[in-house]
């Protein structure tokens, strides 16, 4: 390029879309763009879209206006320099032609196969050349039916992207192991991409049509990416797919995630392996094992249980019930008495009766989860639940979402109290603080972060204090470091430690 471009990435909806922007980024920086954080400064506004559930469409949908509203007060000259804005992400992909036409502030919407051509697609709509909207497809079918010979295909699989993948004469990243990727964050915390897409068939999910069918990366890929990313300075990393239990499958070994595992904990600078997206019904032996047993990696299960009556598992073509479900957290905690579990459960879905939702409440009530998610149920189109009989209406499922999340606020504020007193190492994600209610009298906060069993922005977080003046600054917790800390009391979901300082009282931690 003869000219030098601003474009400002913003995304919505899960880890992965976050990971989906950095390949973006990656490729646009190698291109010689200048990448800005707000769409304001940016000649071009790129928002990564989520299609997954109503409210996250509508979150998508009120970002493309936004990002519109920018272009128009630029093109009147009151502010900002924003000229055109465009769809890409799950929602671009799932509707194609569809959102172009019912949304004509977005100068185009590009789907997954234009990743590759990301530069010129962005150069040619800033020149003020079109780009006609894809018309949505059944990615499933891009790929073999048989697993086994998915790899090496040639299909658009957004986060996988390698230096290779770069157009000739293109720059990329420095480093021998460089991924295809930019970050657009600091922060200590980063996900990294096993898979993508999905094999299972829930009737209530739409994903796999828009996001293809499982392929894992190659675990050479996820190492280099991890060295990569831990010379950033990330200290820890959250593995995520749309299921990661299946990892390896199509590279002929299911259980190559317990062979990676120790390889990444093996990575200088990374202090903290994370794992989510995990389904109960492929939950193994060995990987309960690797999961609870080996150091750096996180005690954590990300389950997604779903529901736990056998018959609304059924119809939502999943397997289980509350016994097996209770066994299985049984089995991980006789491992890792202290490990973190969180779920997400949908009330109200198609024929589920009065006595399912009791069911799914002793199911609530006895598995001590750390952090529930309850949804209700909505119709997705072109899933297949939405065909289903037994349909609730919608006050119906309000009522029992509310009575559901109630619950679960009253358990997972339980289950953080029976942590008090436990010992936690505990990820700085920032400093500072000063007086703070509900700190010890003569304490002040220094830090806050997460201990083990809780994720980035889901799963609540650590409040860390110290005796006001006991820790100078100079030797005090910093950025990215794990500390060791004594939890002290519980604010629902969000816990308060006192920091256990080391010998000679500087913080008890490790990392940088």
């Amino acid at each position: 390029m003869s000219e030098r471009r601003t474009v400002a990435l913003v995304t919505l909806g899960c880890a992965r879309n976050e990971v989906d922007s950095e390949e973006l980024a990656g490729r646009l920086a190698a291109d010689g763009w200048d990448l800005v954080a707000d769409a304001a400064d940016a000649e071009i506004a790129v928002v990564n879209t989520c299609g997954f559930v109503d409210a996250a469409k509508k979150d998508s949908v009120d970002a493309l206006l936004e990002a519109g509203e920018l272009k128009t007060a630029a093109t009147e000259g009151s502010g900002g320099r924003t000229r055109a804005v465009v769809a890409v992400g799950c929602m671009a992909e799932r509707y194609g032609k569809e959102l172009a036409d019912a949304l004509p502030e977005a100068d185009a919407v590009l789907g997954f196969d234009d990743y590759a051509d990301i530069s010129q697609r962005l150069t040619t709509i800033l020149s003020g050349g079109a780009h006609a909207p894809h018309v949505p497809r059944d990615r499933r079918k891009l790929l073999p039916l048989s697993p086994a010979e998915r790899q090496g295909a040639d299909v658009a699989l957004p986060g996988h992207g390698a230096i290779a993948d770069l157009p000739a004469g293109v720059a990329p990243a420095s480093g021998p192991r460089a991924p295809l990727r930019r970050r657009l964050g600091a922060g200590p915390v980063a996900s990294v991409k096993l898979a993508s897409g999905c094999d299972r068939r829930c009737t209530f999910c739409a994903i796999p049509s828009f996001r293809g069918s499982f392929i894992s990366r190659r675990p050479s890929d996820v190492l280099g990416e991890a060295r990569w990313l831990a010379g950033e300075g990330v200290t820890e990393i959250m593995l995520v797919s749309e299921n990661n239990t299946s990892y390896g499958k199509d590279l002929g070994d299911i259980r190559l995630l317990e062979t990676l595992l120790p390889e990444l904990a093996a990575i200088d600078g990374l202090e903290r392996i994370r794992v989510s997206y995990l389904q109960p019904a492929e939950m193994r032996p060995g990987l309960i094992d690797v999961l609870t047993g080996t150091e750096k990696v996180a005690p954590y299960f990300d389950l997604s249980f779903q529901h736990s009556a056998p018959g609304v598992l059924r119809a939502m073509r999943r397997f289980g019930d509350t016994d097996r479900f209770l066994d299985l957290l049984a089995t991980i905690r006789s491992k890792a008495p202290e490990a973190g579990v969180r779920s997400n459960f949908i009330v109200g879905f198609p024929g589920e009766t009065e006595a399912d939702l009791a069911e799914l409440e002793r199911f609530l009530t006895g598995a001590r989860l750390d952090a529930i998610g309850v949804f209700g149920y909505s119709d997705e189109e072109g899933t297949e639940a939405a065909g289903l009989p037994g349909k609730h209406g919608a006050e119906e499922i309000a009522d029992r979402l509310d009575h559901v999340s109630r619950l679960a606020e009253e358990l997972i504020g339980q289950r953080a109290e029976e942590r008090v007193g436990e010992r936690a190492r505990v990820l700085v994600e920032s400093t500072g603080g000063g007086e703070e209610e509900d700190v010890p009298a003569g304490h002040e906060v220094i830090a806050v972060g997460r201990a083990a069993h809780q994720a980035p922005e889901t799963d609540g977080q650590v409040v860390i204090t110290a005796p006001a003046g006991g820790v100078p600054e100079a030797a005090g917790p910093r950025t990215g470091q794990l500390v060791d800390a004594e939890i002290i009391a519980a604010r629902g979901v969000d816990l308060v430690a006192v920091l256990r300082p080391a010998a000679g009282g500087s913080p008890a931690g490790a990392g940088r």
